[in-house]
């Protein structure tokens, strides 16, 4: 058979091919599986790319999110200011949660103790005894947040983390400068009930917090969310002794009485033996010798 031959049925089988295709009803299963695909792959690649492209901007978002929160919870946020350069006013260390000591040889711009729960080198499974915060694993280490006004302590802020009804809530809490004084309680991740234990973000039951004494005199956190009201007479004197009073008390929510007891697990565990109670107690020593 001659080359022109050959070429005329190559030609015609091609054509029979593509004329087949073309005959196949819109909506027949060849057609919708190939359509299918093709947009698949389109759609994968551009949000691929979009990912890649975006997210620098959103690890930026995500840090300016935290500083955010950070500044409210001390109180620093300013209209007239950028987060960049109010939290230009706070000291980032490093905490070694076991000896109470700040460290040197990590990073305190890059380092994570959320993301430190997921290796093992740099975390500690948690006794469930002692796991009152429902949390299992914690960082060896922890970001503090220094807040300093002319080179003098003022106030710390401590992220925490503890699980309530639903979901495990993460906030910071500002401690004042004798390491024993709340001054300030806020939550910027959870997943209880809207109107219910989502209350904890109402800044009406956050102000409670404020003025809130966490250990008694034997350094024992007492801190805890009671049900119902605190009944404060304004007479707080003597009863820091007993761990017993409304210094330690905050109102509980309506309907929301796990969430709250998740609350008072979540900061006694972290002001604790095994969080921050080490470091705090060194502080408050220091401050009741000067």
């Amino acid at each position: 058979m001659s080359d022109a031959a050959n070429n005329s049925r190559g030609s015609v089988t091609e054509s029979g091919w593509l004329a087949r295709w073309r005959a196949l009803p819109k909506d027949s299963i060849p057609r919708t599986v190939l359509v299918a695909a093709l947009v698949s792959l389109v759609c994968s690649v551009l949000v691929a790319m979009a990912a890649v492209l975006l997210r620098p901007q959103q690890e930026q978002n995500r840090l300016l999110n935290k500083q955010q929160n950070i500044l409210a919870v001390a109180g620093l946020l300013n209209k007239e200011q950028s987060i960049e350069e109010a939290f230009s006013a706070i000291e980032v260390r490093v905490l070694d949660l076991q000896s109470g000591e700040y460290v040197s040889d990590i990073d305190e711009a890059v380092f994570d103790q959320y993301e430190a729960v997921r290796d093992p080198a740099m975390s500690v499974a948690i006794d469930a005894g002692k796991d009152i915060a429902n949390i299992r694993r914690r960082a060896r280490y922890s970001s503090v947040y220094l807040v300093k006004s002319e080179g003098e302590l003022r106030k710390i802020v401590l992220p925490v983390n503890g699980y309530g009804l639903w979901s495990t809530m993460y906030g910071f809490v500002a401690v004042e400068r004798d390491g024993n004084t709340i001054a300030g309680l806020q939550f910027y991740q959870h997943a209880e009930t809207p109107g219910l234990g989502a209350e904890i973000n109402n800044p009406k039951w956050l102000n409670k917090w404020q003025g809130k004494m966490i250990f008694d005199d034997h350094g024992n956190p007492r801190i805890e969310v009671i049900r119902g009201n605190v009944r404060d007479d304004g007479d707080w004197t003597g009863a820091s002794r007993t761990g017993e009073g409304p210094q330690y008390q905050v109102d509980g929510i309506a309907g929301a009485t796990l969430t709250g007891n998740g609350v008072t697990n979540m900061m006694r565990y972290w002001f604790g033996p095994d969080g921050y109670g080490p470091y705090l107690r060194k502080i408050w020593e220091l401050e009741e010798r000067t």
